[in-house]
């Protein structure tokens, strides 16, 4: 499945589902069916919302862990040092499959 993540920009066709808050974003990898994920960074009120990089730093976490298999990704941010931590926890999470072999 691909995931967009934004509260404003409507989702490409090619995408499955879009959600506009980090924590369904987060719902919905844990159940892991999500492959592709594309990243907004500004989502609103962040204490309501949350915010890209929050998912970004759990799919780095989950990497980490063992808990996610490895996913493609994308980052649509207009936000450039929101692009820049999301990132960084992506390419980290990167790191972290392929340590695993993954």
């Amino acid at each position: 499945m691909k995931l967009w993540l934004d509260d404003v920009r409507p989702a490409p066709k090619e995408y499955d589902l879009h959600v506009m808050t980090a924590a369904d974003a987060i719902q919905w990898l844990k159940t892991g069916q999500v492959d592709v994920i594309s990243l907004d960074h500004d989502l609103g009120d962040p204490k309501i919302y949350g915010d890209g990089y929050d998912v970004a730093r759990w799919i780095e976490r989950a990497a980490h862990d063992g808990a996610l298999g490895r996913i493609a990704w994308a980052l649509h941010t207009a936000n450039p040092v929101g692009f820049f931590r999301m990132r960084q926890a992506l390419q980290q999470a990167e790191k972290y499959w392929a340590q695993r072999g993954i």
